[in-house]
This record gives structure tokens, C-alpha cells and sequence, in this order.
């Protein structure tokens, strides 16, 4: 039977280790070694999206380098729908699994399923903001980095890229790109049956959906603070109107939605839509890259602002890897780790770190020159909805237009 990866250790960094999150940022930061010592041997069950084959292959190369540096293999759970592993681990814990008797070490997250996991005490910590490579991350540039759907994240979770509503299209096929929502329904009636959106609850097609609300809620305020009954008829009372007039021009005539955004990509590309929509704004030119688009695709967002997130990873309570997970997170924030993330030949993830502070020669892993398919010109990130919206909003959704 192999040695425990912790025997070696004495009391105290056994205890430094395991208390390290609970301490303040700078005392916490003399255990680090601690932490990557025990850490050394430990396997960490990493529950993640598999949705593509570019996200598989980068937690590829991951499991590869923090097993070289730190000894700690890495395995991708794959999963489709982080809110089973949130059901698990709530499960598991109403089964009465303490600490290190759970079966998720690392799980990719945002959004309402940090809400819900940090509501009922699922995560482990504090611990994100000891990680020695926190210090890099741009949390004055990009606050949700700090705050995860209007929910402070409170050192619960590490973020690990940035995410934005964009749209891209065939330029020969559409030269004049709609920059609202109602511009979009405007030339949904010009064209009809070559714009749609996902069927909700797919994440592609809430965002959608949360992008309308914002554009058309009487109060953008409003939307950052939990939601209740009377504050969600207020603030959807003109979204449903256009979400009516926009139906019945709509791809099949909104009777039937896509299973998500890459047969919506699909469908772009075979010309059979005329635009697609994503939340990585270098997606298009992540397909130029790949040939899987031409080079006259263009990717814009709406003038006046899109809305945008962060997403992260996080320890759940029961974690029995939770040293090894911290190791992995920190891997996660390094230039290195970020820069082939950023990098469209990888995977095209806008990256959490002030690149603009960084030294020198980590600036210039993220020099990767104008590609076709990218961003032109930035436009505003608008904060997302808090995320007790996004339930109310997908049932409504599913009440008047799901088939």
C-alpha cells in the first residue's frame, strides 16, 4: 500500500495545511510550501464541462504539468451539467460525508450553482485569494473576479477566465451587423427563420434571454439584488412583448430552439442562420484558426455592452484532496497556464490576470497579434443578473415558448 502523501509531514504543517484557508492572506502565504507538500502524490478529481474537444485538451496538458512540477495527477471528470455535481455533493453531504469523504476534489463553476453551493455550505474555505498567484489576477479591472453573478465570492472559489456575450457572423453573408436586441428583431422581420437562439436551460440560450432582460429592464439596478416575485414582473414586463414580437421570425418560426450554441455555429456556418452567439468572444477566431469557419466571420457585441462573468473553480467541503486542488487552482492562475488558455490555438479563453502588470517576458506570452474573427472593438461588459434570476427566468421562458 503506497505511503499517505501527508506522513512525512510534522504536526504543525499538517495543521498549517489544512487551516491555511481559514488564515489571513499573509499568514496563509508562509504555508504554501506546506500546501504543495502535501499536496505531492494526492489525486484530484477534477469535475468539469467536456463539451469540447479544445477545454478536454488544455486539462490535458494541465494534469500534464502539475504532475511534472508538483506530483499531482489530475483527473477530468467529465461532466455536461455542473448542477449534478452540485446535487452530489448535497447529497452527499445529507448522507453525513464529512470532510475528505466526498467524491469531488475540484469542480468548474459559476454562477447560480457557486450561489447554491456556497448558500448551503458545500465549499471548502476561504482559500482563493492565499493562492500565491491571486496576486496577479486584475480584480480592480475585472470585479467579477470578486463577485460571481452579484454574489461575493469571499475567497470560496479562484477565478480562471473571463466570459462575455458575443455574436459572430458571416461578414459577405451579413455586412451590417445589428448592435441591440431590438436591432436584432428588427432584421429578424427583414430575414426570417436565420436567427435563433438555444432552448433554455441551455447556457448559451439563458444568456441570451439575460441579455434581453438587461437591455429592456426598467431598472439594470435592480437585477443585481435578489429576485422576488414583485421585482421580477416589473423587470421582465417588457421583455416578454419583445421576446413575443421576436418569436414568430425566428428559425421554424421559434416552434422548435437548437440543442445549444454549437449546432447554432453549425447551422451559421452552413449558412442556414446568420449569426451565431457565444460567451468567449474569441470563439470565431478559435474556428478560423481551425478551418472550421471562413475568414470573412466577424465577431462584435452590441455598443452599448454585453454582459459578461468569470468562472472559477472551487473545493467543495468534503474535497479529500484539498491541498492538491489548491495546487491545481494556483497552476491555473499562473502566466504560463493563462497564456496558452488566451491563446486561440489552444482554447481562445480571455484571461482573469492584469496582463498589463506582469513582467516583461509573461507579457509576451499573450503577444499573439490580430486574428481573423476577433473582437474588433470592445464594447462595455455589463454585470450579469444576481444569480437567483436565472431560475425564475428559465421557467417562465419554458412556461411560454418551450415545446
Amino acid at each position: 500500500m503506497p505511503q499517505h502523501p501527508t506522513a512525512h509531514l510534522s504536526r504543525r504543517q499538517l495543521l498549517l495545511a489544512a487551516g491555511a484557508a481559514s488564515l489571513s492572506p499573509a499568514w496563509a502565504q508562509s504555508t504554501w510550501p506546506a500546501i504543495e507538500q502535501a499536496a505531492r502524490g494526492q489525486t484530484v478529481f477534477w469535475n468539469a464541462w467536456a463539451g469540447s474537444e479544445q477545454t478536454n485538451a488544455y486539462l490535458q496538458w494541465v494534469a500534464q504539468q502539475v504532475q511534472t512540477s508538483h506530483g499531482v495527477k489530475l483527473q477530468h471528470v467529465k461532466i455536461t451539467d455542473t448542477a449534478d455535481v452540485v446535487k452530489r455533493v448535497r447529497a452527499e453531504k445529507a448522507a453525513g460525508r464529512t470532510a475528505s469523504e466526498g467524491t469531488v476534489d475540484l469542480v468548474w463553476i459559476n454562477g447560480e450553482n457557486f450561489a447554491a453551493m456556497k448558500r448551503e455550505g458545500l465549499l471548502f474555505g476561504p482559500w482563493a485569494e492565499t493562492l500565491p498567484h491571486f496576486k496577479l489576477v486584475d480584480v480592480a479591472g475585472k470585479p467579477t473576479t470578486l463577485n460571481d453573478f452579484s454574489v461575493p465570492t469571499d475567497g470560496m472559489e479562484s477565478p480562471w477566465g473571463m466570459a462575455q456575450f458575443t455574436l459572430f457572423a458571416d461578414s459577405k453573408r451579413l455586412p451590417q451587423q445589428p448592435q441591440s436586441m431590438q436591432a436584432l428583431l428588427t432584421l429578424a422581420r427583414a430575414q426570417p427563420g436565420r436567427i435563433t437562439h438555444p432552448r433554455l436551460p441551455d447556457f448559451h440560450g439563458t444568456t441570451f434571454i439575460k441579455q434581453a432582460l438587461v437591455e429592456f429592464a426598467p431598472d439594470a439596478k435592480a437585477l443585481a439584488q435578489p429576485v422576488t416575485d414583485a421585482a421580477f414582473a416589473t423587470q421582465t414586463a417588457a421583455l416578454w412583448p419583445f421576446l413575443d414580437a421576436l418569436r414568430p421570425h425566428l428559425w421554424r418560426a421559434g416552434k422548435q430552439f437548437p440543442q445549444n450554441a454549437a449546432a447554432v455555429r453549425q447551422m451559421m456556418a452552413d449558412g442556414e442562420l446568420l449569426l451565431a452567439i457565444t460567451f468567449n468572444p474569441n470563439e470565431a477566431a478559435n474556428e478560423i484558426a481551425a478551418k472550421r469557419l471562413p475568414t470573412s466571420v466577424v465577431s462584435w457585441q452590441f455598443e452599448k455592452g454585453t454582459i459578461g462573468n468569470t468562472h472559477f473553480v472551487a473545493i467543495p467541503y468534503n474535497a479529500r484532496a484539498k491541498a492538491g486542488a489548491q495546487v491545481v487552482a494556483n497552476f491555473l492562475l499562473s502566466p504560463a497556464a493563462q497564456a496558452r488558455k488566451a491563446d486561440i490555438a489552444h482554447w481562445g479563453d480571455p484571461t482573469v490576470l492584469d496582463v498589463a502588470r506582469l513582467p516583461a517576458a509573461d507579457r509576451a506570452l499573450f503577444q499573439t497579434g490580430n486574428q481573423p474573427g476577433l473582437v474588433a472593438k470592445g464594447a462595455p461588459t455589463l454585470p450579469e443578473p444576481h444569480a437567483s434570476w436565472v431560475d425564475p427566468l428559465e421557467k417562465e421562458w419554458a412556461r411560454r415558448y418551450g415545446v
